[in-house]
């Protein structure tokens, strides 16, 4: 009897945004689902979602909305018409399934997902539950004239407030966005859900790494080996530009390897990349400066988003000698293995609000990946400064983060005493992972509507 209950729950998740870069909402999804749950995912549909969700057909279906058409509008009208037309058809795929017993829905944005989605409850009687990663109205503020003073900002405040108190219970992702829902908005109960890595994302080995270097290599240069002459003469089965596999089977890194520098951005003005660019535009001078002292770097930054178009075209400008970047769009599965394979992350993401924190730095740490991370309020809750990464306020401090890092690299001895202190301090976050944090912390709030 039990067991056919089980079989009975159903969840609805739902993302007014792009399912396969919303990578929270996914692990909500694929939890769900590991407890027994029926989902439904009202989302957009512009990337490929996780293959546990997509192959889970008889007990998760994706519902596409439809994309907002464009038009020639003020700001304010399209942000009027999209609200308007995003309202239809989230009416309309809510309409479209079975009940489900509640509502997972992620804010931002919250105009008019929080609106539509307590409305729908009223009627249906189900509950809503609220994951909160940040404020609506202030990342609307950012490219909005007037900010937060705004009138229509101001109205998007109130009712991402009002309606957001309606929800039965609250996720949310620092302590320090609990205790503002709590006094400043007067809302509740409120659960904070750290982000953490699930098990994709863990460290690999150096053979790992090679292959992975060899297929990246076919589509991008930077990785390929500088010359492949005398390979068979030398014992080496297979090169790339930082690993060689020997006829024996064993792998090894280059003498005097490159570095590689990663960093995810969603290529928006709540992640300055030109932050980074000005970083490594000093290092290079610093490298060419000093060859003998600074390796060479090859960054790889992933990701997609508005911005991207703007700066590869700065990138391709560029005419360094020390520094080279590429940015891939990767598949699902070898994202981790970037991570795993670098030797120091980048973070630049900044909070609207300042209290939401970067999920990409939790990948980071899951992978074994130390970071170096742009400042604001929440950051102590993820990043603490010497302990598992650095935290930079310019791209004058990140830049000398990178000069000490790289220092006589990989044989510094003072920075292997260094790796292998955040080594420690990673292998400790990695020890709790997505899913047993979600059992732990989520999954009595979900059992408590039973």
């Amino acid at each position: 009897m039990v067991e056919l209950q089980l079989k009975k729950r159903r969840a609805c998740v739902i993302v007014l945004g792009d399912i396969g870069r919303s990578p929270r909402m996914q692990y909500h999804a694929q939890s769900l689902l590991e407890d027994n749950y029926n989902v439904d995912i009202i989302s957009y549909l512009e990337t490929r979602p996780l293959d546990s969700l997509t192959q889970a057909q008889s007990q998760c279906q994706i519902h596409e909305l439809s994309s907002v058409p464009v038009t020639n509008l003020t700001p304010k009208l399209k942000l009027l018409f999209k609200a308007f037309w995003q309202t239809l058809s989230l009416l309309m795929a809510l309409i479209s399934i079975r009940r489900p017993q509640f509502l997972l829905v992620q804010n931002p944005p919250g105009i008019p997902t929080l609106i539509v989605c307590y409305l729908y409850c009223a009627v249906t009687r189900c509950k809503l539950v609220i994951d909160w990663h940040n404020y609506t109205f202030t990342v609307l503020a950012l490219g909005m004239a007037g900010g937060e003073k705004s009138s229509l900002i101001r109205l998007v405040k109130w009712l991402e407030r009002y309606f957001g108190s309606k929800a039965h219970s609250h996720f949310c992702v620092t302590q320090a966005m609990k205790d503002d829902l709590q006094h400043n908005w007067n809302i509740g109960p409120v659960t904070v859900l750290y982000d953490r890595a699930p098990s994709q994302f863990h460290p690999i080995d150096l053979s790992q790494k090679h292959d992975l270097f060899m297929k990246l290599s076919k589509d991008y240069p930077q990785f390929m080996p500088e010359c492949y002459a005398d390979l068979k003469q030398s014992g080496v089965q297979e090169s790339t530009a930082l690993t060689q596999k020997l006829s024996n089977g064993s792998v090894l890194y280059k003498p005097q390897r490159q570095a590689i520098l990663v960093s995810s951005t969603s290529w928006t003005p709540d992640e300055d990349f030109s932050i980074l660019f000005k970083a490594l535009k000093a290092y290079e001078e610093s490298a060419v400066a000093e060859p003998l002292k600074y390796t060479s770097l090859l960054v790889v930054i992933t990701g997609k988003g508005p911005q991207k178009s703007h700066y590869e075209e700065k990138i391709a400008e560029l005419q360094w000698k020390k520094v080279t970047i590429v940015t891939p769009w990767l598949e699902i599965e070898d994202y981790p293995k970037v991570l795993a394979s670098a030797d120091l992350g980048v973070c630049l993401h900044w909070s609207t609000s300042g209290l939401d924190l970067p999920m990409k730095v939790v990948d980071m740490f899951g992978s074994g990946l130390p970071v170096c991370a742009y400042n604001f309020k929440c950051l102590p809750e993820l990043v603490k400064h010497g302990e598992n990464g650095f935290v930079f306020n310019n791209h004058q401090e990140l830049s000398e983060q990178l000069r000490i890092w790289f220092e006589d690299f990989p044989h510094n001895p003072s920075i292997l005493e260094t790796r292998s202190h955040f080594s420690r301090n990673l292998q400790e976050f990695q020890e709790l992972r997505w899913r047993e944090n979600w059992q732990q912390r989520a999954a009595p709030v979900f059992d408590a509507f039973y």
